[in-house]
């Protein structure tokens, strides 16, 4: 399978760029957004690469981050999301956005997506929900980001609106450590309104 590639931009289209590495040109798919943040022809590029093979054809489908690599193959374990709409759910908004949206079960974002209908994206977020839970575990930036996607959901779950709980933890200081502290600190900025 081809993870990565790393060479220079042959050729720029509207949905895909040809990237040439040792002599043979690769086409990749790329979301609209992702497109727009890759360099111009003749410059050189890494990107990190999904090849989806079917009865008539391979497809290659480009992406500048792993995590979005991570995400657009869960994307595609669910019934219906063929890879495809997964690059466009991942054009949509970010990758934190869109983990986010489907913890919390905010089905706005992914309902903006063209082709993902109210059914689908409720699809998504029961599959995915536990999964992007794991997924966003790690250290550092992505462990931050998935302990404030848990305290979201728990003050979400209290009868607070995500926007509100949103931005009770961004008033949070940064020394106040534990997922269960940061509920609470929060819970009192949330008190204050």
């Amino acid at each position: 399978m081809i993870s990565l590639l790393e060479g220079k931009i042959a050729f720029k289209a509207e949905k895909f760029a040809v990237i040439e590495t040792g002599g043979i040109g690769f086409r990749v798919n790329f979301s609209e957004k992702t497109l727009g943040k890759i360099p111009q022809t003749g410059q050189n590029i890494r990107v990190w690469t999904h090849l989806s093979v079917k009865e008539n054809g391979w497809d290659l489908f480009g992406f500048l981050n792993y995590e979005e690599v991570d995400l657009f193959e869960l994307l595609i374990t669910i019934s219906g999301i063929g890879p495809k709409t997964a690059a466009n759910i991942l054009g949509s908004a970010s990758v934190e956005d869109l983990q986010e949206a489907i913890v919390l079960g905010d089905e706005t974002i992914l309902g903006k997506v063209s082709g993902i209908g109210k059914k689908v994206a409720q699809k998504i977020v029961i599959e995915l929900k536990s999964k992007v839970k794991k997924l966003a575990k790690g250290t550092g930036e992505r462990s931050r980001m998935a302990d404030e996607i848990e305290i979201i959901d728990a003050l979400a779950t209290l009868g607070y609106k995500v926007y509100e709980a949103r931005e009770a933890i961004r008033q949070v200081p940064e020394d106040v450590k534990g997922i269960e502290n940061r509920i609470k600190e929060a819970m009192k900025r949330l008190g204050r309104k």
